[in-house]
Order: structure tokens, then C-alpha cells, then sequence
């Protein structure tokens, strides 16, 4: 089992996560899709709120976990 707290684990987990994003969003980036300047502004848009809604998700569900172990 894995040792640490959730929040520990959690912000590892996405920073290695995001390392790979990054490659990912670069290669995207440079591909030569992303013609015009608009194309370039909403995919990093879509790309950064994704990964904070990622990042902010795993607190949420962390958070209705705990509510319901204290439930029991």
C-alpha cells in the first residue's frame, strides 16, 4: 500500500502526470495544427482548464471519501 498522505500522493502524482502533458501539449503545439493564433488560444485554454480541473477534482473526491468514512 501506498504510504503518505492523499495530498502528498495526489501532487506527485499530477506533477509526473503533468510532465507528460507537457510533452504531449508541445508535440500538439508544434505539429503545425494549430494554424492561427485563435487555434493556439483556445487549445491552451482547454488545456490548462483541464488540468486544474484534473488537479482540483482528486480534492473533491478526497473530500466526499472522508465524508463518507465519517459517516459509517
Amino acid at each position: 500500500m501506498l504510504k503518505g498522505s492523499f495530498k502528498s500522493l495526489w501532487n506527485r502524482a499530477v506533477f509526473f502526470v503533468g510532465i507528460l502533458w507537457f510533452v504531449l501539449v508541445y508535440l500538439v503545439w508544434n505539429s503545425g495544427q494549430l494554424e492561427t493564433a485563435a487555434d493556439r488560444s483556445v487549445f491552451a485554454a482547454v488545456v490548462i482548464a483541464g488540468f486544474l480541473l484534473v488537479y482540483v477534482s482528486g480534492f473533491l473526491i478526497e473530500s466526499r471519501h472522508r465524508k463518507k468514512q465519517a459517516g459509517q
